[in-house]
Formats: structure tokens, sequence, C-alpha cells
């Protein structure tokens, strides 16, 4: 063991593979104290000391090997970074700011998992003169070796036959194939292509004029860039805006100064579209990247952004990925869905991720909402961010008229169906014209639970802390484990047989609505609907073409989708997302709801939505209803900052996880300690989660808010540190700085 000196683990290429095999190598004295974690470096490698670049993971001082087996790190890389550099410093950038490992957040920062082999088309090419092979056809037919005679022909017939062809329909045999090349008559040769995700007829858009809210904005980000003082701007455009237009012009702006684009989406659903817009401007040069593809198509796409031939890539978070080597342009449309932010160790959000890829690039980064988060509108309104507005609809139009229906009333006048009688009559109109409509609800299912009429308990999952929930067939489902069970006859509980469930799942409304109007095609899109491959752009494209008049669905049908025919929305439960007890319940509910209402009325006809609620004087439910994003700012962020929550302050929530109930109670209470003797004031728990179970694991959590994020993060690296030597028994511990759910 060696002693007395620094020494950096090193890794020299980032691939999953290579990661946890990093390479040891001695600080020398010039370079001490200015190595660090991060730190890209010259080493001597291999046999020969050829110079390599690599990656510090990790520094230590102490090393397990001969000293005569330890060489010196030769120095610092300077000068730009290539893609794969700048994955590394962004992942450096993740663990500083996340927390876990830098392998964990090296994993997440590569968006292919596992090289995949090429797409390879071999053919068989003609060699000889075609008097030579008739010769040896002659032969092969004396000899009765037919299958080489069949080829012969063939050849003599074309002078090139894909492998495929000859072994498929030819039915011919590899070592003849051999043979028939070993003798001169013919010569393969091989060739590789990249897969290309799927993509379905598209027309060519037609050529959109933009109006002056659009020009404003476009000219005032392109002259930034072309200024070369690209920054970060927040569009805040009402539903049908032309948002989408204005991305298209940036990015054909980024295209013509031969830079890259990212476009990111929150969700898979909402490709289909952008695609659509995005492949009838720029053709092939456009690509995606989503969890959808095969992990061929995906490595082929990054294959294709290394070697620029694609410009454009669009997809969800991962997409941010991208091994472009000069980005100029980041797009992130809908940048308030809680899908920007990763479920997993590192909690990176892609917003703050993108800013720090953008400050790498020297990018441009792009954001936009109907209904902004929070935290980019609070840094819009401090000068962080450039903020434009775009408050007239693209097509001309006007918003859709909503109403608020109180379900009070309807329950009162004795209509207990789902659908209230003004909602019911605005659907027999558009139906008799013609009209296509869209229902949404934020649940999927047949309903909600299942529970005893008699005792009151609700059937649980044995697994989590949660209603099961009645799906078709009789069958119960955990949405959080997935676990399966019978439905009971009777009361597990008390043995009543008294259980009733509440129908009011998207099966339960496509149930109904198939009974009141039998003549009428309907789609249903929620997450049941839509766990097959292309399964969303099956949906979404049947509906735009007119094939169906109703779409029920959750909320992925209120994101972002433009259809022009749709004149009518319904919202079926509006305040379901507002019993979640999470602080940003009401800033969810009031986006959800604004953002379906936003899809009535794209077209030349003018749009209704209706809200339905047991809620209808919350202020979420009438700032939505009349579109006025301002307002419910305004009142939200009061309650924000006398509550001391994001974006007022910064919050860290630490969040344990153990199979025995006990020993991660007494974990969390260790930690709370820890996080007090540090000098912490501002903490709340240690306390059981809201679910307190799930998958058989026990959940408890501990919240510290400070303005000063610095001081999370040294809370958090004191929390790792003690974490270190600890023996954990099946418990972990993750760190989610400013969560967007609180467990």
């Amino acid at each position: 063991m060696i002693q007395g000196s620094m020494f950096a683990d090193v890794i020299i290429d980032i691939s999953i593979d290579k990661l946890d095999r990093p390479f040891t190598y001695r600080i020398p004295d010039r370079l001490s104290g200015i190595i660090c974690v991060g730190s890209r470096v010259r080493i001597p490698f291999g046999g020969g000391n050829k110079e390599k670049k690599g990656y510090v993971t990790a520094l230590k001082d102490r090393c397990d090997l001969e000293d005569s087996k330890i060489k010196d790190i030769l120095g610092l890389v300077d000068g730009s970074i290539s893609a794969e550099e700048r994955s590394f410093e962004i992942a450096a950038y993740i663990k500083d700011t996340y927390g876990g490992t830098l392998s964990q957040a090296l994993k997440a920062v590569i968006p292919v998992k596992a090289k995949v082999k090429p797409v390879e088309h071999k053919t068989l090419v003609r060699k000889m003169p075609v008097d030579e092979l008739k010769a040896l056809a002659d032969e092969a037919f004396r000899l009765k070796r037919t299958a080489k005679e069949r080829l012969l022909r063939a050849l003599i017939e074309d002078e090139r036959i894909p492998v495929s062809f000859v072994t498929r329909q030819l039915n011919v045999s590899g070592s003849t194939v051999n043979s028939i090349i070993k003798c001169g008559a013919a010569t393969l040769e091989s060739d590789t292509e990249y897969r290309k995700p799927t993509v379905s007829e598209i027309q060519n858009s037609k050529s959109i004029s933009l109006n002056s809210e659009q020009e404003t904005v476009v000219n005032a980000i392109g002259e930034d860039m072309d200024a070369g003082k690209a920054g970060t701007y927040l569009i805040h455009g009402i539903t049908g805006s032309g948002k989408t237009e204005v991305y298209l012009r940036l990015a054909e702006k980024t295209v013509l100064n031969k830079k890259q684009v990212i476009f990111l989406i929150p969700e898979i659903a909402l490709t289909y579209q952008t695609l659509a817009r995005f492949y009838s401007k720029f053709g092939d040069r456009v690509s995606v990247l989503n969890s959808s593809m095969s992990s061929g198509e995906k490595f082929d796409q990054c294959e294709r952004a290394k070697a620029g031939d694609i410009d454009i890539i669009i997809g969800p978070r991962s997409a941010l990925f991208t091994p472009f080597n000069d980005i100029g342009l980041i797009i992130m449309d809908e940048e308030h869905e809680p899908s920007y932010k990763s479920e997993n160790t590192p909690k990176y959000h892609a917003r703050e991720v993108a800013r720090k890829i953008c400050e790498l690039s020297g990018a441009a980064l792009v954001m936009g909402s109907a209904t902004p988060s929070l935290e980019s509108y609070y840094r819009a309104e401090r000068g962080d961010i450039r903020l434009f507005e775009l408050k007239e609809r693209a097509s001309g139009g006007s918003l859709p008229q909503t109403e608020i229906i109180d379900l009070r009333a309807e329950l009162t006048s004795g209509n207990r169906s789902m659908f209230s009688r003004r909602l019911k009559t605005l659907m027999d109109e558009a139906i008799t014209s013609g009209d296509q409509i869209m229902l949404f609800l934020n649940r999927r299912g047949f309903s909600g639970q299942l529970s005893c009429r008699e005792c009151g308990k609700v059937v649980k999952c044995t697994h989590c802390d949660v209603p099961m929930s009645v799906h078709t067939g009789n069958k119960l489902i955990c949405h959080y484990c997935g676990d399966t069970a019978p439905k009971p006859s009777l009361c597990p509980s008390c043995g009543s047989k008294y259980l009733a469930a509440i129908k009011a799942g998207t099966e339960a409304v496509e149930e109904r609505i198939n009974k009141m109007y039998p003549n009428v095609k309907t789609l249903r899109m929620d997450k049941d609907t839509t766990s097959a491959k292309g399964s969303y752009d099956k949906i979404l494209s049947s509906f735009a073409e007119g094939e169906a008049q109703i779409l029920i669905g959750t909320q992925m049908i209120v994101k972002g989708h433009d259809f022009p025919n749709v004149t009518l929305v319904g919202i079926l439960a509006a305040d379901l997302s507002l019993g979640v007890p999470d602080y940003r319940a009401s800033e969810r509910t009031f986006q959800l709801l604004t953002q379906a209402c936003g899809r009535a009325g794209r077209g030349e006809k003018p749009g209704y939505s209706i809200i339905q609620t047991y809620q209808p004087e919350h202020y979420a439910i009438l700032t939505s209803a009349a579109q006025d994003y301002k307002k419910f700012y305004d009142e939200e962020m009061a309650y924000r900052e006398t509550a001391g929550y994001p974006p007022a302050v910064h919050m860290l929530a630490i969040q344990l996880f153990g199979p025995d109930e006990k020993k991660t109670s007494s974990l969390a209470l260790e930690l709370s300690d820890v996080i007090k003797s540090k000098g912490a004031n501002r903490i709340l728990g240690p306390a059981p989660a809201n679910i307190g179970k799930v998958m058989d694991y026990y959940r408890f959590v501990i919240y510290i808010k400070n303005a000063d994020m610095d001081e999370l993060t040294s809370v958090r690296n004191v929390c790792e540190e003690f974490l270190t030597n600890k023996i954990m028994n099946q418990m972990y511990v993750q760190f989610d700085l400013d969560p967007l759910n609180l467990i």
C-alpha cells in the first residue's frame, strides 16, 4: 500500500461498461490541489504509454498497487470539449447539485445503455464473365448441385443480388454462397445503415405567417443568438398562441447557422404532432429519442447525432443528453410538466441541467408554456430569465367560453350522472353538428377504490398502503406495484356483503358514453390503452383524422395537442387533484384545467369548456376558467412565501426506505440529529410518508428549508458522509432538491 501521495481514479471513456472500471494514477506535486473530481486529464495508457484523455471520478490518499505500477497524470486537458467530455461535465454538475454518486450521474447522462450491432446489408456481386458463369452452372447441373446451379443462374440474370434474397427466396445455404465466392464467381459487398424510427406519412405543412407577437419573440431571441449573447427565455403564451411556430422559426435559424437543436417534450404522447410539424419542414434531418424505441433505434439516433446526420432531436427528458457536437438551441415545451424531473437518483430537473448545457455550449434555452411553473415565472419576475408574452391565438380565434358547473347543485336537483345537464346538452349539439369532443378525467381504470358500506374500510394492496382499483373482469389492480387480485364478494375486514365501487374511471366514462351514443365512435387514451409500442401515435392520428368523434382520457390528452375540430372539452372531476396532500396541488390543478380548456375552439368554430367540480369557489378553479395565470400566480405565491415553500425558498427532501419499519424510523431519527447538529433549524420531520408503505418498503421523510441552496448542499454532503460507513440492512436513502412530489 502506497501512502504519502494523492491518487486519482480515472476512466478513459464514458460508456456503461466502463464506468465502474477506473484506473488509478498518481497526482504529481505540481498538480496537487488543482485536480479535482470531474477534471479532464491527460494520462499515459497501456504498455506503450500512449497519451489519452480521461476523467477523474474520485480522489484518495492511498493505493493498494505497487509503486512501480502507478503512473503519473501528465496534465490537465485544455481547449474546447467534445460531446463526450460535455457529458462528463454535466454528470459532475448533476452529482454536485442533486447528490448521489458520479457513476449514477454518468449513467443518467448516457442516453444509450449499450452498444448495438449495426444493421448490415450484404450483397452478392457478379465477378466472372457471364459465359464462364454459364459453364459453372452447367457443371453444377451435371453434378446435381441444384442450389449452386440456382444461384449461378440468378447471377447470370442479375449482377447484384441481396444475400437475404439468396437465403430466403432462392433457399441457398451460407456454405453454398461461400463456395461461389471462393471460386471467384462473385464477391460479397457489405454496407450498414442507421435504424430510423418509423415516421407515418406526413403531408408538407402550409407556410404560416407570424403575427406581430410571434415576430417580436423570434426577432428578439434571434438577435441575441446572432450577437453571441444567447440566454434563457420564457415564452408565456395562452393555449393556441402559436408557440410551436416560434420554435420552428428559431430551430430553422439555428440549423442555418450549422448548429443543432434539442427539442424537449414532457411525454411520448406529444411526439406525434410535434414530429409531424418538424418533419414536414426539416425532413429526415429530424429524429426522435424516447423510451418506446428499441435499443437499436436509440443507439443509431445517437450515432447519427455524433456523425452530423441529423440536426434536430425530439424527445422527453433523456433526449437532453443527445451527443450533438455543436448545440445551438434547446427548446423545452410545456416546461411546467413534472415529468421533466427524474424520479430516480440523482433526482435532477431537466430545466436546470438544460441551463448548464447551454452555458457550456453557448446555446439558447427557450422554455414555453401556457401555464409556466412558478419557479420559472418567479425567475422571470426577478429578471433572471427574459419573459415574452403571447396573448392572442395564432388562428385569430378566441379562447373557449368556459363554464363552471357546481356538482353539489346537480346532486341536489336529482342528477346523479357523471355528466351535468349543461355538459350533456353541449355534447348532444356537438355530435349533431359533427364536431369532436374531448372528455378529461384525471384517473384511469374503472374506479378509485372498493369500500365497505358497513365498516367503511377500503380494500388496500397487501404490499402498499394504497387502495386497489377495480377494473373490468372483477379484477383489483394496485397502480403502484402492479399486484392483482380477484374482487372479493365479502368485506375482508367485517365480512359484510355490502362492498361498493364508485365508477369514476376512464373505463366507466367510456362505458357510459357508448350507452348514451351507441352509434358514435369513441377512443380512450390512458396508461392502460397506450402500453403497446406505437399506441400513442395510433390513437392520436386516428382522432386527428376524424375516425372518432369523442376522445376520453387522462391528463395525457390535454397537453399540447392541436385538434381544430374539437369544439367541446368536458372536465368531469376538476377537483380530484386538489385533494392530494402536496403543496403543489393547487398549481397542478390550475395547470391541468387551463391546458384542458385550451384544447377547445382551436379551429374556425368557437369552443366551449365545461368544468365540473364540487369546489367551484376555489381560486385554482376560478382562475383556470378565466385563463388568468397572473391572478393565480399572485395568490399562489402569497401562500408559498407565507408557508416557506419553493420557489420562495429551496427545500431538500431526504427520503428513507426500508423493509423494517422500526429500523428505518431509527435511521431517520439519527439523520435528523446529524442535521440539527450542523445548525439547520427549518426541519420538518422525520415522519412517515403520505403513503407509508409501497411494495413492502416503509417510507419516511425529512424536509429541510433554506433560501440558500449552498446551505442545503452542505446538509446533503454531511448526510452522505454520515451514511458512507453506515450498515444499511436493505435500507436506502434518496435526496431530492426542490421536490415536485411529496412522498
